[in-house]
């Protein structure tokens, strides 16, 4: 007969998660805390992957820093300081190779193609 979930799951299980410099994720217990200075208790490995004692381990070791795993990723364009202040149309899209229409890049602002060199 397996344990429930309630025998599993206790009070020791849960932490809290913050985010820390450069995108580290620390987990500090919200059960444990120092006696004296009230400092949380953080989850932290050791080299061999072995869980550390909690009041060994503080926020700012690297045992203590975890990167997450992010679950779905956006790409997202960052904003040049050419663009503040400027309209960028919605649809631009450029020209075909064709037509002598000049090329629209850097907010919408039409630059010159270069000519083809004759070979």
């Amino acid at each position: 007969m397996s344990p429930s979930l309630q025998e599993l799951f206790t009070a020791e299980c849960k932490f809290k998660e913050s985010v820390f410099e450069n995108y580290y994720v620390i987990y500090s217990s919200m059960l444990y805390r120092q006696q004296e200075s009230g400092r949380a208790w953080f989850l932290g490995l050791n080299k061999e992957g072995q869980a550390m004692k909690g009041n060994r381990v503080k926020k700012t070791k690297p045992a203590a820093h975890f990167l997450p795993k992010p679950l779905e990723v956006a790409m997202y364009r960052e904003p040049s300081l050419h663009d503040v202040g400027e309209t960028v149309p919605k649809a631009a899209v450029p020209p075909s190779k064709s037509t002598n229409e000049p090329v629209v890049m850097n907010g919408g602002k039409p630059v010159s193609k270069p000519d083809k060199p004759a070979t």
